[in-house]
C-alpha cells in the first residue's frame, strides 16, 4: 500500500500545482481578454475569438506540436526564454503549465464573454455618468455582476488542467518524478498492466471533479443571496 501510495502522491501534488499556477494565468488574461471581446469592436475580433476558440477543437497532439514549435529552444518564445534563463523549459513542469494554460484558456474566455455581455450596459453608464472611469466601472459594476459566469468558467479551466493529457506529454514528457502528472500516470499504469494503481487515479481525479463542481454550485449560490 505504501508503494502505492508513493506513486499517488507526486503526479497528483504536480496535477494540483500546474491546475493551480495555470488558473491564475487563465483568470488573469482570460477575463481581460473576455472584456475586451464583449465591450469592444475592433479590426480583426472575429479572427482573435477564432485563435482564442481554436484549442477547443485541435486535436491535443496538435496543440502540443504546435507548443513545441513555440517554446522549443529554435522557437519565438523558447529563444526569447533561453535568452532570459540560459536553459529552456521543454521536458519540464513549466512547460506543462503552458499547455494547460492553452487548452483551458478559451473555457474561461468563452464563459467569461457571456457573463460579460450580459451585464445590462445601463449600470456602465451610470457609473460613467457619476464620474467613474472605464477601468474603476469595469473592476467595480461589470466584473462583480459577471462572478458567477466568472467563476465557472475557472472551475471548467482548472478542471480542464487537472485532465489535460496530450499537449502536456508533448512539450514535458514523461519523466517519472519530474512530469507525470495524474492522467500521464494512469496512462503509464494501464500501459504497464498495473490496474489497481490506474483504478486508484482515476478514482481520484473523478472525486476531485465532483468535489470541484459542488463546491463551486454552493459557492455561486451563496453569492446570488
Amino acid at each position: 500500500m505504501t508503494s502505492i501510495l508513493d506513486q499517488i502522491w507526486f503526479p497528483l501534488f504536480l496535477s494540483l500545482w500546474i491546475a493551480f499556477i495555470s488558473s491564475i494565468l487563465v483568470l488573469c488574461s482570460g477575463v481581460v481578454i473576455a472584456y475586451i471581446f464583449a465591450r469592444f469592436n475592433f479590426r480583426g475580433k472575429e479572427l482573435a475569438e477564432l485563435l482564442v476558440t481554436l484549442p477547443l477543437v485541435l486535436p491535443p497532439t496538435v496543440i502540443g506540436y504546435l507548443l513545441v514549435i513555440l517554446v522549443g529552444k529554435k522557437g519565438f518564445l523558447g529563444h526569447l526564454i533561453f535568452s532570459f534563463l540560459g536553459t529552456g523549459i521543454m521536458f519540464t513542469w513549466q512547460a506543462a503549465v503552458i499547455a494547460a494554460y492553452t487548452v483551458s484558456l478559451p473555457l474561461m474566455v468563452r464563459t467569461a464573454q457571456a457573463a460579460i455581455e450580459a451585464v445590462d450596459k445601463e449600470f456602465e453608464y451610470t457609473a460613467y455618468i457619476l464620474g467613474r472611469s472605464e477601468i474603476e466601472t469595469a473592476f467595480l459594476i461589470t466584473l462583480p455582476l459577471a462572478k458567477k459566469g466568472i467563476l465557472a468558467g475557472l472551475v471548467l479551466s482548472f478542471a480542464r488542467a487537472i485532465g489535460e493529457f496530450g499537449a502536456t506529454l508533448m512539450v514535458a514528457g514523461n519523466i517519472p518524478g519530474k512530469t507525470n502528472t495524474m492522467s500521464i500516470s494512469i496512462y503509464n499504469a494501464f500501459q504497464s498492466g498495473n490496474n489497481e494503481l490506474a483504478q486508484m487515479l482515476v478514482l481520484i481525479l473523478i472525486l476531485m471533479s465532483l468535489l470541484a463542481i459542488a463546491l463551486t454550485g454552493k459557492f455561486v449560490g451563496k453569492l446570488e443571496v
